[in-house]
């Protein structure tokens, strides 16, 4: 068989719309994926008629159309798929008719846009923080915001924990309490890490941007994306990369 005709088994479900290439690999390393009968190595490719299953299940694609959703996350919510292990999910409280999965996360005690889909070919192009996609968020802290605050937090703080430096990032002061501020990238609980480091304490946070999508619905809501949106979306994603692409050093003269 030409080797155009085959397809790696990852790319497959998440095409399909079953999960992002990401959790597509943690299923197969998992041994929770099959190709006919047999669990495959993380990068196996498939031909059209093979049979692919995940938990004894056979998946097809019959997909119609993807869906792409914003929805306002309520706090008290967790971003995950896994709706064995967590009864406050994402999944069961919107309860959508399809299987969708979200693209990035929220933690818990935040709220705000998060964007919902079963393409999950989208999914990487938007999230790398080497393709410099804006998130802006609305933060309220414990004590009064410094002028110092401000400019460190834009700066770039390195987290020890993550044993990363933040990028150069948007931050204003809207008040006495309350600032924004606007994200390239997307590290674990980034914005409260930053804030932490600073000797300052989140009381609240909302995300209400995402590139071109601004939170516009009431809380616990969704809504799909308009046409617009969607290929304005296309558009900031186009020259984007959906792998890591490790960025070589430039040869050094002596």
């Amino acid at each position: 068989m030409e080797e155009s005709q085959l397809k790696r088994i990852n790319k497959f479900l998440s095409e399909v719309g079953y999960c992002s290439r990401r959790e597509a690999d943690k299923l197969i390393e998992a041994g929770r994926v099959t190709i006919n009968g047999v669990v495959p190595e993380k990068g196996t490719k498939i031909a059209p008629n093979d049979v692919v299953a995940v938990d004894d299940k056979e998946i097809k694609n019959t997909k119609e159309r993807f869906v792409y959703l914003a929805f306002n996350k309520p706090v008290g919510i967790v971003c995950t798929t896994d709706t064995s292990v967590e009864k406050d999910n994402i999944i069961d409280f919107i309860n959508y008719g399809k299987r969708i999965f979200p693209i990035g996360r929220l933690d818990k005690p935040s709220e705000g846009l998060i964007l919902l889909t079963d393409d999950g070919d989208i999914v990487n192009k938007i999230l790398r923080a080497s393709n410099n996609h804006e998130k802006e968020y609305v933060v309220t802290v414990d004590k009064p915001i410094s002028q110092t605050f401000v400019e460190r937090m834009a700066g770039g703080i390195h987290l020890a924990d993550l044993n990363k430096t933040t990028k150069k990032c948007y931050v204003e002061k809207l008040s006495t309490y309350k600032f924004k501020i606007i994200l390239t990238q997307g590290l674990n609980r980034q914005i409260r890490r930053m804030c932490d480091y600073l000797n300052y304490e989140v009381q609240t946070l909302k995300r209400v941007r995402i590139m071109n999508i601004k939170l516009d619905m009431p809380i616990g809501e969704y809504r799909e994306l308009t046409q617009t949106e969607f290929s304005e979306l296309n558009q900031l994603i186009s020259n984007s990369t959906k792998e890591y692409v490790k960025h070589k050093k430039p040869n050094s003269r002596k």
